[in-house]
């Protein structure tokens, strides 16, 4: 039996990208790719789980100052090849947050992450197509936005229609009702501040992954565009075989 959401003790957002169809009428592979909100808090049990996985990659989406300050992937635990990719430089500024919660807003911080971000990403499809790379799971801080834009360009570059990648987007809203409480637990003297950005970490809407991919195809014409503008077009080939298989 395949499911999609893992439950782990100490992480709101850890699905398996498995089971999506492909253009070429085959599927993604149960079991060999991950998404992921931050894996810091991850307990022993959750340890077990991961290990049963067989994980073998960990790529890390946030900002150096993320992984120093909270912590990172527990390799001593769990042995994988771990790569810190850092999409962004900086979180967004305080005064910004207000604005994450507007689909078209967040759907232009998508855009620039790619062309701003784009030798992040592409380090982390270049691992992700690697020999032995999977079971593998990227990851980011709530598993939504840098994790979201990721998911989207693999599922893209592997065949996944754009319909199915909204739906795929959008199942991060639950997790972020989990992830607020988690958040208030882990800074309690700073509940009061959390709870006036809740809109921003709470939004996830389809429209907003809708407008990113509208605005990625007007730009990159389609996703063989942005992997010819990433420089990753000759690692699809070896991505769609670590990932695809008869439906």
């Amino acid at each position: 039996m395949t499911v999609r959401s893992l439950a782990l003790e100490g992480c709101v957002n850890f699905r398996d990208l498995g089971g999506y169809r492909t253009a070429d009428g085959n599927q993604v592979a149960w079991g060999r790719l991950f998404r992921a909100d931050g894996l810091h808090r991850l307990s022993e049990s959750d340890h077990d789980v991961l290990r049963g996985l067989g994980l073998r990659t960990v790529v890390d989406l946030r900002t150096i100052d993320e992984a120093v300050t909270r912590g990172s992937f527990p390799v001593g635990a769990v042995p994988v090849d771990y790569h810190a990719f850092p999409v962004t430089d900086v979180l967004p500024a305080v005064e910004e947050l207000d604005a994450w919660a507007q689909a078209s807003y967040v759907a232009d911080r998508y855009l620039s992450m790619v062309t701003d971000g784009g030798p992040a990403l592409a380090s982390a499809i270049g691992v992700l197509a690697g020999e032995d790379a999977l079971p593998a799971v990227f990851h980011c801080s709530a598993g939504k936005d840098r994790t979201g834009v990721l998911s989207a360009l693999v599922l893209g570059f592997v065949g996944v229609a754009g319909p199915v990648i909204v739906d795929d987007y959008a199942l991060s809203a639950p997790a972020m009702v989990n992830l607020m409480a988690q958040l208030e637990l882990e800074y309690p003297h700073a509940v009061e501040e959390i709870r006036r950005h809740a809109p921003a970490i709470l939004t996830v809407v389809p429209e907003t992954m809708e407008l990113f991919l509208d605005r990625l195809f007007a730009r990159f014409g389609s996703f063989t565009g942005v992997a010819e503008a990433l420089g990753v077009a000759g690692k699809l080939p070896a991505l769609r075989d670590a990932l695809v298989v008869p439906a």
